[in-house]
């Protein structure tokens, strides 16, 4: 079974992701939050497994552009709200691997992944 590389299409860091998948020749299906979303149960899902303040990318224009009363008092419910809403704030790239996920993209933990 392919990956799932979770992410938005013109994101510079989903693209490196993408570039190495396919350079490793790692097959993996590209799943563009912009054009189909995500859900909730994803979102859970990552939050549990890595914490609300990894999964929300609040250093984005997308999150910074929110007035201040949407950026305070974060919890993992306010979180996955503001992505289901907007799934710019979502980190990116995911890398699901079935029984494993990577957030974000880094050629060294990438790597790992070769000899799986």
């Amino acid at each position: 079974m392919p990956f799932t590389l979770y992410g938005i299409k013109n994101c510079s860091t989903v693209k490196k992701a993408r570039d190495w998948l396919d350079q490793h020749g790692i097959a993996y299906d590209f799943h563009d939050y912009k054009s189909l979303g995500v859900s909730q149960q994803s979102l859970s899902a990552w939050c549990a497994e890595f914490g609300w303040e990894t999964i929300l990318n609040r250093s984005g224009t997308t999150f910074r552009a929110l007035p201040d009363e949407s950026r305070q008092n974060i919890d993992t419910g306010k979180a996955i709200s503001l992505m289901l809403a907007q799934p710019s704030m979502i980190k990116r790239p995911i890398l699901d691997m079935g029984a494993r996920r990577i957030v974000g993209f880094k050629p060294e933990v990438y790597e790992s992944i070769r000899n799986r």
